[in-house]
């Protein structure tokens, strides 16, 4: 079966990516930019660098932008869809959700308007099982955002190890954070994995950063052998 993934650059969609073709054809990425940083539906951190991580892994892309409207953004993400299935015959939709049910309702009425299997591998996966997979497998991944106590600004661009996987998981017990950020406490940005060719090299960023709010925004990446 001929599948899209929805890509926002973060650890989720590229881990349900690289499940999804353990199995089946990944035809092309799909990504929303979004001119809403409060948006309920989409990632928007360094989404600009999703054409980088499409190259990496040799994909075909479909980005459309949105200005994050609420319930108005999902006409731009059925639009997307709509593109790739024209463009590249996809068959259904992947995508990297947890735990929201309305991330994944939503998109899963899309795909059923349009006649499309809609993919959720990572639906109540495990957290601590799913994190300590994500390592394993070889993923580098960055947090670009925070939005919740207690992360500080140290937090912005610390790559996500096993010694950061441990203070998430005592962040856990301590603030009933979700352990993979599904809850909105942080977001973030993969730099490598199983299915890239080169890595990303992050080589200039800025961090912006206020009573427990923060971004760690690229300005400037490329693409490295590994």
């Amino acid at each position: 079966m001929k599948l899209g993934v929805l890509c926002s650059g973060g650890k989720d969609s590229w881990y349900a990516c690289y499940r999804a073709m353990e199995k089946e054809e990944v035809a092309c990425l799909i990504s929303i930019r979004s001119g809403n940083e409060e948006s309920y539906m989409f990632h928007t951190p360094n989404t600009h660098l999703v054409p980088l991580q499409a190259e990496a892994a040799g994909l075909p892309l479909v980005t459309v932008e949105t200005a994050g409207e609420k319930e108005a953004e999902l006409a731009d993400l059925a639009c997307a869809i709509r593109t790739a299935v024209e463009q590249y015959g996809i068959e259904g939709v992947v995508t990297g959700a947890l735990l929201s049910v309305y991330q994944a309702t939503r998109v899963q009425r899309i795909c059923r308007d349009l006649g499309l299997w809609c993919f959720n591998p990572l639906w109540y996966t495990d957290p601590d099982t799913y994190m300590e997979s994500l390592l394993a497998a070889g993923f580098r991944v960055v947090i670009t955002g925070v939005f919740a106590a207690p992360f500080s600004a140290d937090w912005l661009g610390r790559e996500i190890d096993a010694d950061a996987l441990s203070d998430l998981q005592k962040y856990v017990r301590s603030h009933r954070i979700t352990l993979t950020g599904e809850g909105g406490e942080y977001e973030t940005l993969v730099l490598d994995a199983p299915v890239f060719s080169r890595r990303i090299a992050i080589k200039k960023a800025e961090k912006e950063y206020a009573s427990y709010r923060g971004f760690f925004r690229v300005t400037q990446a490329v693409l490295e052998a590994k």
